[in-house]
């Protein structure tokens, strides 16, 4: 869908439809105003017999309105003009979205822009921002897989956004820049989460990171590390995670420069990429299974992170690390009681072989050293305790370095994209203690979350480094099960912070 950003004039404007909020108690917002002027009443006329209050997300289609050039007004539903915040203004734009889609509209101008006078902790650039996000969210489809019939046309195709003033427009050509790249982001993480397993697999993981650097030549190269470099590198951990499976274990890196100097140490997202996660050995239960093929949203979403660092050309150095492999039971799967040498030489005992996610992360940290970095975060669906804990609305955040750990949830906040930040205690860090080997996988029955996250921490301990538990929130469990794209919005803002590009916008956090 194309986005604009323009002053417009509404006694001129002939586009198909025309988007205004109304207040409760039938209140109208400022453009709604200048249209009852322009129509002599006509829409106070209208909403004195009609149902609609203005609560949030009510909405009422208007035709043929007298002096109107455009075909028809929708109005929409925002509540309380002092108390929208920015969850009440995503479902405004998301019944608005919605109602112009199925009633077959393909281009509007939207006034809801406005909305930025009431919308507490907003500005302009952030009004843009997540009207273009969510407005991509409301009108995404996976039908990759479907036959064509059965394929639902999008109709709506252009989206004008209006902007009060001259200054504004340089903000909101900003705005419209960042969030086309985001949502871009957030699109390659969807569609690659959504895929099947028997497509999506490390391979084609590797196969989407090429796409990239072919795409990008001039900023992105990417190369992959197979089973039989992973043994000469002594990652077993990794390995004993896929030895049972027929596809082959595959690390798949992407680079990019954004800046050429020697000493620019870069920043690295690691991604576990379970393709699908069957538990191994000790196997999950078959209710919901087939959900185990968004075992590898980590993965996905660092491809659709180096995605959105591309299309905004960062002046950084950013390297993404997609983790992935299949955790399969057989013949050759590893078993609880196995001790396994890591690659940093540290070992393991496997009390739980669906505890598998941290054993190919810990080797995965640990291969990362050689790039010097500034910083590593990891994103993993890596554990049910952290759904238990938080539920599907934030991502947990763990970290050795506190400033890290507040850049991240600067980020959150800005994006919307939210974290909860939890401990690393000794306490937590001797639930792993192990009497066969240096540790265990797994630390008991309490404070799964945290416990997974010390076992990371134990191979992070040579740069600054985060990690964030996505279980929760990379996919929806309900019937309209699906990738969420989770967390991409919040590492792209963490990104976009830190190349200072918000230094020449108007931003409010």
């Amino acid at each position: 869908m194309k986005f604009s950003v323009k002053i417009y004039n509404l006694e001129k404007q002939s586009t198909t439809c025309i988007i205004v909020g109304i207040f409760e108690s039938r209140r109208l917002s400022l453009a709604a105003e200048q249209l009852d002027a322009i129509s002599h009443g006509y829409i106070r006329s209208i909403l004195n017999y009609r149902t609609i209050q203005g609560n949030i997300g009510q909405t009422l289609l208007l035709h043929d309105v007298p002096n109107i050039r455009s075909k028809c007004l929708l109005l929409i539903g925002c509540g309380k003009s002092s108390e929208i915040n920015l969850k009440q203004y995503k479902i405004i734009i998301d019944r608005a979205i919605n109602t112009l889609n199925n009633t077959g509209i393909a281009e509007a101008v939207c006034f809801l822009t406005e909305l930025n006078l009431h919308l507490k902790g907003s500005s302009t650039y952030w009004n843009i921002r997540k009207t273009i996000e969510v407005s991509h969210e409301a009108l995404y489809r996976f039908n990759h897989l479907k036959s064509k019939k059965k394929i639902p046309p999008l109709a709506l195709r252009k989206i004008a956004l209006h902007l009060a003033t001259r200054r504004e427009i340089n903000i909101g050509t900003h705005a419209m820049h960042h969030s086309l790249a985001i949502v871009a982001g957030i699109k390659i993480a969807k569609d690659l989460s959504n895929m099947p397993p028997n497509i999506c697999n490390a391979h084609y993981l590797a196969l989407q990171a090429q796409k990239l650097a072919d795409l990008y030549s001039s900023t992105i190269t990417t190369y992959s590390i197979g089973e039989k470099q992973m043994t000469e590198l002594g990652m077993h951990a990794y390995l004993s995670v896929g030895r049972a499976s027929q596809n082959e274990s595959l690390m798949s890196i992407i680079e990019y420069k954004g800046k050429t100097t020697k000493n620019t140490r870069p920043i690295i997202f690691i991604g576990k990429g379970v393709t699908f996660d069957s538990g191994g050995i000790s196997l999950k239960p078959g209710e919901g299974m087939d959900e185990m093929k968004y075992d590898m949203c980590g993965a996905a979403s660092v491809c659709g992170v180096m995605k959105v660092v591309a299309e905004l050309n960062l002046p950084l150095n950013v390297i993404g690390v997609m983790a992935g492999c299949e955790n399969m039971p057989g013949g050759h799967a590893y078993r609880p009681g196995d001790v396994i040498t890591t690659m940093s030489g540290q070992t393991v005992e496997v009390l739980n072989t669906d505890a598998e996610g941290r054993l190919i992360l810990c080797d995965t940290l640990t291969y990362v050293e050689r790039f010097n970095p500034d910083v590593v975060i990891d994103i993993a669906t890596l554990t049910g305790a952290c759904v238990v804990a938080l539920g599907h609305h934030h991502s947990g955040l763990l970290s050795n370095y506190n400033p890290l750990a507040k850049e991240l949830m600067a980020a959150a906040e800005q994006s919307g994209d939210h974290v909860w930040r939890l401990p690393i205690t000794e306490e937590h860090q001797k639930q792993l203690d192990s009497n066969i080997a240096d540790m265990a996988n797994i630390g008991g029955r309490y404070a799964g979350a945290i416990t997974a996250a010390c076992f990371l921490e134990r191979f992070a301990r040579k740069y600054h480094w985060a990690h964030l538990d996505i279980a929760g929130t990379a996919w929806k469990f309900d019937q309209n099960k699906g990738a969420t794209g989770r967390p991409v919005s919040l590492l792209s803002q963490f990104l976009i912070n830190r190349s200072g590009l918000n230094t020449e916008i108007e931003y409010t956090t």
